[in-house]
């Protein structure tokens, strides 16, 4: 009997291990943070279509969907002599605002990520904060000290139990569980980009200065690998699958690819600063690095685009081919990306 209930378990992870990755959708969604512009554009992730722009608050940096699928965060980041002190909600779908959120005057917010329970974590890099907010009574729940400097971005694990806030100024990780920093990570100089693998089991650590990324394990929270980046890495994604990790390297002007189990470069996509492919203005000049910096990847991990935020565009990217298929042209200063994937 045991016999049969472990084939029958291996069965059936063998048959979700083979399942095929979502197919794209006419609804699919992709929303733009224009941060020159003070604006959000909505496109059509399958033809590239603008559906909306919408007005947000000063200096959008980063957007995130949550847990509905269909409500997009974006955070309000301001400027050095103004900091922005909210959190814009869209409706993905309607293409309309739905309302902001305040959070507490000098908060400076800019990373996101949303909880499976609907609350969304947030980094107050003003304050050397992390935020716990509930988006549906527009509180702020929690405010948690990092005691870090320049405290950028964030990830947390799937069941949102534990949260891992990456630090330029530190150049490092604060661990963060329950209501408090419980470790501090160094990793390299200007650590900002940051990425969880699907199982929650490490954490990708973009260090911009020094030029690598380090491996994080989440449980025993130690270094386990560093990996060499092009000039710059200041993004990292990795794909549903958990078997590639993305890392946009804004003074190289590539995408760097590289094999998540192995750590080893699987290839490099270099993006032009030319507008070709659609695009209606860009500020480079041809020939000109495009300081990419926002990574997308769709959930069939074949599709992925990067902002250009130096030359006005975002790069379509086939992850198969490891090419540019297409352009996009939402705003000025595009970055921050957020998908709604029906």
């Amino acid at each position: 009997m045991r016999e049969t209930i472990a084939a029958f378990l291996l069965l059936l992870s063998g048959a979700a291990a083979a399942a095929p990755a979502p197919a794209p959708r006419s609804s699919d969604r992709i929303v733009i943070l224009n941060k020159s512009d003070d604006t959000a554009t909505i496109v059509e992730a399958v033809t590239g279509k603008s559906v909306a722009t919408i007005p947000v608050g000063h200096g959008p940096h980063e957007a995130a969907v949550l847990a509905d699928g269909r409500t997009c965060a974006v955070s309000d980041y301001g400027d050095r002599e103004k900091p922005g002190r909210t959190i814009t909600l869209l409706d993905v779908e309607k293409g309309t605002k739905i309302g902001a959120i305040e959070l507490p005057s000098g908060a400076r917010p800019h990373g996101l990520a949303p909880l499976p329970d609907g609350r969304l974590l947030v980094t107050a890099e003003g304050l050397k904060e992390l935020l716990v907010v509930d988006p549906k009574a527009r509180r702020v729940e929690q405010q948690i000290p990092t005691f870090q400097d320049v405290s950028h971005m964030v990830v947390s694990t799937p069941d949102g139990a534990r949260a891992f806030v990456a630090n330029i100024g530190s150049g490092s990780v604060t661990v963060v569980e329950g209501r408090k920093a419980i470790r501090q990570i160094p990793t390299g100089k200007g650590a900002e980009g940051i990425a969880i693998t699907p199982d929650g089991r490490q954490v990708w650590v973009a260090n911009r200065e020094a030029d690598t990324v380090s491996v994080i394990d989440a449980r025993s929270l130690e270094v386990i690998g560093e990996v060499a980046a092009a000039k710059f890495p200041i993004r990292v994604k990795i794909t549903s699958d958990g078997r590639r990790a993305l890392v946009s390297c804004a003074s190289s002007g590539e995408v760097a690819i590289f094999d998540a189990t192995t750590r080893r470069p699987i290839g490099r996509i270099a993006i032009a600063a030319t507008p070709e492919g659609g695009a209606t203005h860009v500020s480079s000049s041809p020939g000109e690095r495009p300081e990419i910096v926002g990574l997308l990847v769709a959930p069939d991990n074949r599709r992925a685009w990067v902002a250009a935020a130096g030359a006005d565009f975002v790069a379509a990217l086939d992850l198969e081919k490891l090419a540019v298929v297409g352009r996009l042209v939402a705003g000025h200063g595009p970055d921050g990306m957020a998908g709604a994937f029906r």
